[in-house]
């Protein structure tokens, strides 16, 4: 015989838990709703916090690219890539891990060339040339156009104050006072304070933080119209990482600077403008590029509002 109550219960009780995991499920939405938009609302505000009034580009002045595209051997690996960089400012680069931004950082100053089998097409244009046209003197180049990279990168066999001024030795440049160059590159490196009674040091001896400065330093000496930094905090521990932002946002009153990070909150604190690339399994494109409070309050691509979201990433 079959006992109905039971049968009864069984069904309460399936009702209940049902009723339960729909809850549950409604309340794990609306959970993620929020930190969504507590991720927006956060990165918005840091970026409305800095309330930085950003330069307008100028057309045949300061920095820009124009189709850029680049090639691993047979791999497309950056496609179709327009983007201006306005004086005195600092443009961001965001984006998922492998989507191009710093194979586009690199033909920015011709350094992708270096490797087998890279290609480029497109132009990047500087001053109103292009540093791609035939005949053009590569170091000088890289004179005009810096670079940070990833890891702290002193000659650990000079001292801080040879590392400040190799730049000047390897290009061949003179200056007539050093003494007042390196404490000049120093102290908008934010190190000079640091390192002042020991330039005689090795720049070995120096923390992760302080050669990153160091380094910084170093490209400043040769007089840079544009500053490229390739996740330049990545490395460091947080104290460090505040000083080298607190010298980007210096920085960007006298020239271009580049950045790209992973940083959402970075980003938002120390940049003027910030591009958007992704790969959706092709090449790296730029999806979406704007002032700063735009990109992390109003995007206009929802792939963008996806990824500053914290959706994907």
């Amino acid at each position: 015989m079959v006992d109905m109550n039971s049968e009864t219960q069984l069904s309460n009780s399936s009702q209940i838990n049902s009723g339960q995991e729909t809850r549950q499920a409604r309340q794990a939405g609306q959970g993620r709703k929020m930190a969504e938009t507590n991720q927006v609302a956060s990165l918005s505000s840091v970026a409305a916090k800095s309330n930085r009034s950003a330069n307008k580009f100028t057309p045949g002045s300061g920095f820009e690219t124009r189709g850029v595209h680049a090639w691993f051997g047979k791999h497309h690996a950056l496609a179709d890539v327009s983007l201006e960089f306005p004086s005195n400012t600092v443009t961001a680069l965001i984006g998922p891990s492998g989507c191009g931004k710093t194979t586009f950082l690199r033909t920015l100053n011709r350094m992708h060339e270096f490797i087998p089998g890279a290609a480029m097409a497109g132009q990047v244009i500087l001053d109103g040339r292009d540093i791609y046209e035939p005949g053009t003197d590569v170091t000088k180049i890289r004179l005009k156009i810096g670079m940070v990279f990833q890891k702290p990168n002193p000659f650990p066999s000079m001292t801080i104050g040879e590392n400040v001024l190799s730049g000047l030795r390897l290009a061949q440049l003179k200056q007539s006072n050093k003494d007042d160059l390196m404490e000049e590159c120093l102290t908008r490196a934010g190190l000079w304070n640091e390192v002042k009674d020991r330039l005689g040091a090795h720049g070995g001896s120096l923390s992760g933080g302080q050669q990153q400065r160091l380094c910084i330093a170093r490209a400043l000496a040769v007089k840079p119209e544009v500053l490229l930094m390739d996740e330049p905090c990545s490395a460091l521990d947080p104290g460090s990482t505040l000083r080298i932002e607190e010298t980007i946002r210096q920085l960007a009153g006298s020239i271009i600077v580049v950045i790209v990070t992973h940083n959402m909150q970075q980003a938002a604190r120390v940049s003027d403008y910030t591009g958007f690339f992704l790969s959706d399994g092709g090449p790296g494109q730029l999806v979406e590029v704007g002032t700063t409070n735009e990109i992390f309050s109003i995007p206009k691509d929802k792939r963008t509002e996806d990824y500053v979201t914290g959706r994907f990433g």
